[in-house]
């Protein structure tokens, strides 16, 4: 899956809890439950990776703080009893 599929179906995913595993920045695997679209805590702050078309902003239901997670290197997307491998 290239990078613009990845957040075509993280985006047809919307609101619904999903899970997401990826490699971070320092080469660790991850494994996140997050959504898209949460607003309410939100206080100021600007968001500095929009721009970046790598990157998308999620909601860490566990961390309950927002997260970027780099599209390229996303393994496997998790919502419900379907899963899709990148």
């Amino acid at each position: 899956m290239d990078r613009l599929q990845k957040k075509s179906l993280i985006d047809f995913i919307g609101p619904r809890i999903f899970t997401v595993t990826f490699t971070k920045k320092n080469g660790d695997l991850r494994k996140m439950n997050c959504r898209l679209g949460v607003r309410a805590p939100l206080k100021g702050g600007e968001n500095t990776t929009r721009y970046l078309p790598q990157y998308i902003t999620v909601f860490d239901m566990q961390k309950l703080a927002y997260r970027n997670v780099n599209l390229d290197t996303i393994i496997d997307v998790k919502c419900g009893k379907k899963s899709w491998v990148a």
